[in-house]
């Protein structure tokens, strides 16, 4: 049975565009919300948290607008990517989040991208 994908938006109001972007598309900005240290080996990306690592690739760049990754294991359908919208006329900018997960795993995976994104606003200085 495949992964489940879904969908998630965070509204950080306040935030720049090019701060996000460098939060969300870097070895040093992931390393400072999404996991504890983020390495460029190569043409992999290996993330760290406590004493183990996963690494994945990056399948796609489009410069502070998209960032999409897949974990090294995972089948080609499976990714996840950090989405930078702007709205032009209130110029609040959205994180939209699309990952997979097993159908079993779903909501937990929702809660921990909740958590990860209250830590990037933290180290943002915005509210959520």
């Amino acid at each position: 049975m495949g992964k489940t994908k879904f969908v998630m938006e965070f509204v950080l109001n306040s935030c720049s565009r090019s701060v996000l972007w460098t939060a969300v598309s870097t070895p040093s900005g992931l390393g400072d919300w999404f996991a504890d240290d983020v390495k460029l080996v190569g043409e992999k990306w290996v993330f760290v948290w406590d004493k183990s690592e996963q690494s994945a690739v990056r399948l796609s760049c489009r410069d502070k607008q998209l960032v999409k990754f897949r974990w090294d294991g995972d089948t080609t359908d499976c990714y996840f990517e950090f989405k930078i919208n702007e709205d032009a006329l209130t110029g609040n900018v959205t994180l939209v989040i699309t990952d997979f997960a097993d159908e079993s795993d779903l909501e937990d995976a929702k809660i921990l991208w909740e958590e990860q994104v209250r830590v990037l606003g933290l180290q943002l200085g915005i509210r959520l």
